[in-house]
């Protein structure tokens, strides 16, 4: 069984480190000091109970063991420690990485812009925001960000499964040539279908606060590839040898390709000159052909689902309730499909202006 790890506090000044190890009634404690590590052990009365307590601490700079000194009291453990160097350290530990065990001692917290004074001092009141940065970071504890570790992990799948995808096209035509348009589906349809299901968890990123911006647009463009993928194609096995499904997964896999690595990059801050001018420009010709490879798919299905009555409700039925899915399939086509690719082209359109601004965009052509 590990052993268990008391509650430690910690602070500092200029010259000193400042412990209190939470344990009650401690008679005789192991302690070990070196310059920059301190053993801890003694038996005790702390958050689990009466136990064995310990713990180790690696220094993020070196103290003074002969001129540091400890004493117990009822009620605590306390380390008074000489910095070997006069100055303020980031963190108490050498390794970013915060043990859960070891906390902010509030009440005898210093920075190094405080000037020394005997009156009793609020540090929250004195520092209002302190407390909020000390839980994001706790003054050089770096906490594991799990929100940006998930979507740097998400972009990778994403970008990795549309790049199995291009290679598997690209090598079946550089070995068939046109004739491997017909086998597209059977090849890379499940790799499709699965990075699009995905594409799901983009719409709710922005509801669960992991990304910022809107719902709707990202919903709108989900949707709408899902619907062509799964109704137009997946569910009329006719659609599978068109040449017009490898024109069209080519066109979304040539968006997605420049699209993860470019939100990758984002979440380390990082600006590359080309991808960044890629991400903003790469829809202007390809989104239009998207829309257009779409409304071939939609089409060319119409007279197949008029002949299967696939996704058709008809009449008598226990709900009295009538749907036609190829009349819905024409009035999309008819009433809908120019303003859905306005929106789309709009909404690009503002983000492009947004991140390079329309001087950058009439001087990369100029």
């Amino acid at each position: 069984m590990a052993e268990l790890s008391p509650f430690v506090y910690w602070a500092q000044t200029e010259n000193n480190v400042s412990l209190k190890v939470d344990l009650k009634d401690v008679k005789i404690p192991d302690v070990a000091l070196a310059e920059k590590k301190l053993h801890f052990s003694a038996h005790g009365y702390g958050a689990k109970g009466q136990h064995s307590y310990g713990f180790v601490l690696d220094f993020h700079s070196s103290i003074d063991p002969e001129e540091s000194k400890f004493k117990v009291t009822d009620r605590q453990v306390e380390f008074d420690l000489k910095k070997t160097t006069a100055g303020w350290w980031p963190r108490l530990t050498a390794a970013p990485q915060k043990p859960v065990w070891l906390k902010i001692d509030f009440d005898r917290w210093k920075v190094e812009d405080d000037v020394d004074d005997e009156e009793p001092r609020d540090v929250m009141g004195d520092y209002p925001d302190l407390y909020e940065n000390l839980v994001k970071e706790e003054l050089g504890y770096r906490k594991e960000d799990l929100k940006k570790v998930y979507l740097v992990f998400y972009n990778l799948c994403q970008f990795v499964g549309f790049t199995y995808i291009v290679t598997v096209m690209a090598v079946r035509y550089y070995r068939d040539g046109p004739d491997s348009m017909e086998g597209t589906y059977e090849a890379v349809g499940g790799a499709m279908k699965f990075c699009q299901l995905m594409q799901f968890l983009e719409v709710m990123h922005p509801l669960f606060g992991y990304t910022k911006g809107g719902v709707i647009t990202p919903l709108i463009q989900v949707l709408g590839r899902s619907t062509v993928l799964f109704c137009m194609i997946e569910a009329e096995p006719r659609m599978w040898q068109k040449p017009v499904v490898f024109y069209l997964f080519l066109i979304w896999t040539f968006v997605e390709l420049v699209r993860y690595p470019y939100y990758i990059c984002q979440l380390f801050k990082k600006n590359p000159g080309l991808l960044v001018w890629l991400r903003y420009t790469i829809w202007i010709p390809l989104y239009p052909l998207g829309f257009l490879c779409e409304g071939v798919v939609i089409l060319r299905d119409i007279p197949y689902f008029e002949e299967t009555q696939r996704f058709t409700v008809s009449l008598p039925n226990s709900v009295n309730f009538a749907f036609h899915f190829p009349t819905v399939m024409r009035i999309y086509l008819l009433v809908l499909f120019f303003p859905a690719m306005y929106v789309m082209m709009t909404h690009m359109y503002k983000a492009r202006v947004k991140k390079l601004g329309p001087k950058k965009w009439k001087s990369k052509f100029n």
